[in-house]
């Protein structure tokens, strides 16, 4: 496992969606830090029944949570972008519900799972910072929740649109509104439960509309403001802590 990039010139402090740990905390995070983990897009982190040794922090690209059912099928749980704590959705005594795969080239900072307990007790701040992350995770999951039980068709792939963007807006990764990332209709599906066909149409629809330009690689949200009030979904301006 790599070393990488040490704490005090993470990439993440360009971030302008992102609060970075002070310079004490980055300090205590360069000596917990175990290395940094590289992966290519397909390639699995975390699986689903197995036990974590480490947590991770997301450094660059994006990642997929999904779970498996029995019979092979197959839920998107929720995309994961730069500064994202991955490994954490769980209790820590019990194994994965879940697995966690590259959507894109990533490279993730990788902390000792049996060592957060020191983390807790020496940097209050950073274990608030932590709960505020699952709150958040958990906040993410209730608007997918939202989408799948009450939004339509074509207001849940403009929410899906626009959650995606705006998480590339806040961590450097969008051009505008528009934000270069491969995700196939067969990845819409699995996170929204819409049939492709279904999600072809809606697609062209959206376009024609001007809401919404999403093709393989690129999505795009004409007007932010519009598609907002479309899909009934409120940006959150406050900016996320990592570690």
């Amino acid at each position: 496992m790599a070393k990488g990039v040490p704490c005090a010139a993470c990439p993440l402090l360009a971030c302008e969606g992102l609060r970075a740990p002070d310079a004490d905390q980055r300090e205590w995070l360069q000596a917990f830090k175990s290395g940094e983990v590289s992966l290519i897009r397909g390639e699995p982190l975390l699986s689903q029944g197995s036990w974590s040794t480490g947590v991770f922090t997301l450094l660059a690209g994006v990642l997929v949570r999904f779970r498996l059912l029995e019979d092979g099928r197959r839920q998107i749980l929720n995309f994961m972008f730069p500064g994202d704590l991955v490994g954490m959705q769980g209790a820590f005594d019990d194994p994965l519900g879940y697995s966690v795969e590259a959507l894109t080239s990533a490279t993730l900072c990788h902390f000792p799972r049996d060592r957060f307990f020191e983390l807790v007790t020496n940097h209050p701040r950073l274990s608030f910072d932590i709960t505020w992350l699952a709150a958040k995770e958990e906040a993410a999951l209730e608007e997918h929740l939202v989408a799948l039980g009450q939004r339509s068709a074509r207001e849940r792939i403009t929410y899906l649109a626009i959650f995606l963007v705006q998480r590339g807006i806040d961590t450097g990764a969008a051009n505008g509104t528009t934000l270069d990332l491969t995700v196939t209709q067969s990845q819409i599906a699995d996170m929204l439960g819409l049939s492709l066909v279904h999600i072809n149409r809606t697609l062209r629809s959206l376009r024609s509309e001007g809401l919404v330009r999403w093709d393989l690689s690129r999505i795009e949200i004409l007007d932010m403001e519009q598609a907002c009030d479309f899909a009934h979904f409120e940006i959150s301006a406050t900016p996320r802590p990592y570690i």
